[in-house]
C-alpha cells in the first residue's frame, strides 16, 4: 500500500506533462488578455479561479465588453457544464475516506486533461495523488498567464499585436482536426458560425448583447447536434453480456 508521500509524488509526476501543455496556452491567454486592456493581476486571478481556457477567453471578452454578472454566470455555466458530468464520474473512483472538503477541492481542479489522466489511474484516487495531479498543472496555467501578460510590456509592438490572433489560432487548431474526423463536430462548428453571422447582421437581433449571443448560439448548436447525431445505444445483446460479466 502506497503512502501519502508516494501518492503525492506520483500525482506530481503525472501532472508535469499537463503543466507543460498548459503553460504555452496560458501564455497566449495572458498576452491576449493584457493586450485587450485587462490588468495583469486580473488576468492572473481569472486563471487561478477558473482553470478553463475556452471559458476564460469568453469571460474576458465579456468583461471587456461590459457584460453583466448574469451573462458571465450563464456563459460560464454553458461552456463548462461538462465538468458536472466529469465530477460525477470521478466521484465513483475516489477513495471512500476522502473528506467532503477534499472532494470539493478535487472538483474545482477538474479539467479535461486532469480527468483523463485520473480516470486511467490504476488505483482508487487518493487526496494526496489528486493534490499532486491538480496543483502542478495549476502552477503551469497561472504561471504561464503571468509570464505571457508580463512579456507584453517587453516585446516589440509588432510582435505583441500579432498575439491578438492567438485565441483564433487556438480554436482553429482544436476544432479543425476534430471536424475532419467527426461529422457532428463539423456540423456543430458550421452551424455556430452561421448563427453568429445571423445574430450579427440581423437588425431584429441587435437587442442581444455579445454575451447573450454566445449563450443562445451555444445552446442551439449543441442542442441541434445532440438531436441529429445521438450517441448510439448499446445493443441488447451487448448490454446483457456486460451485466453477466462476459465483457470488461
Amino acid at each position: 500500500m502506497k503512502t501519502g508521500a508516494s501518492e503525492l509524488r506520483e500525482g506530481v509526476r503525472d501532472g508535469i506533462p499537463i503543466c507543460l501543455g498548459y503553460f504555452s496556452v496560458s501564455m497566449a491567454y495572458g498576452m491576449t488578455a493584457v493586450l485587450s486592456g485587462l490588468p495583469l493581476p486580473a488576468a492572473v486571478m481569472i486563471s487561478l479561479t477558473n482553470l478553463t481556457s475556452a471559458g476564460q477567453f469568453a469571460e474576458t471578452n465579456l468583461i471587456l465588453a461590459g457584460g453583466t454578472w448574469l451573462e458571465l454566470a450563464i456563459t460560464m455555466l454553458v461552456i463548462n457544464i461538462r465538468y458536472f458530468l466529469m465530477s460525477l464520474s470521478m466521484s465513483q473512483k475516489v477513495e471512500e475516506k476522502m473528506t467532503s472538503g477534499q472532494r470539493l477541492a478535487v472538483a474545482f481542479g477538474i479539467t479535461d486533461e486532469i480527468f483523463a489522466v485520473a480516470m486511467k489511474h490504476p488505483r482508487a484516487l487518493s487526496a494526496a495523488y489528486m493534490a499532486g495531479l491538480i496543483c502542478v498543472p495549476v502552477v503551469g496555467w497561472v504561471g504561464g498567464t503571468f509570464l505571457g501578460g508580463a512579456l507584453t510590456s517587453l516585446l516589440p509592438a509588432s510582435i505583441s499585436n500579432a498575439f491578438g490572433i492567438a485565441l483564433y489560432g487556438m480554436f482553429i487548431a482544436v476544432v479543425v482536426p476534430a471536424a475532419k474526423q467527426a461529422r457532428p463536430v463539423l456540423f456543430t462548428a458550421v452551424l455556430a458560425v452561421i448563427l453568429s453571422v445571423v445574430c450579427y447582421y440581423t437588425p431584429a437581433l441587435t437587442f442581444l448583447s455579445g454575451g447573450w449571443s454566445i449563450i443562445v448560439i451555444t445552446v442551439i448548436a449543441s442542442g441541434a447536434a445532440a438531436f441529429l447525431f445521438p450517441v448510439p445505444e448499446e445493443t441488447k445483446g451487448d448490454s446483457e453480456k456486460k451485466k453477466e460479466g462476459m465483457e470488461p
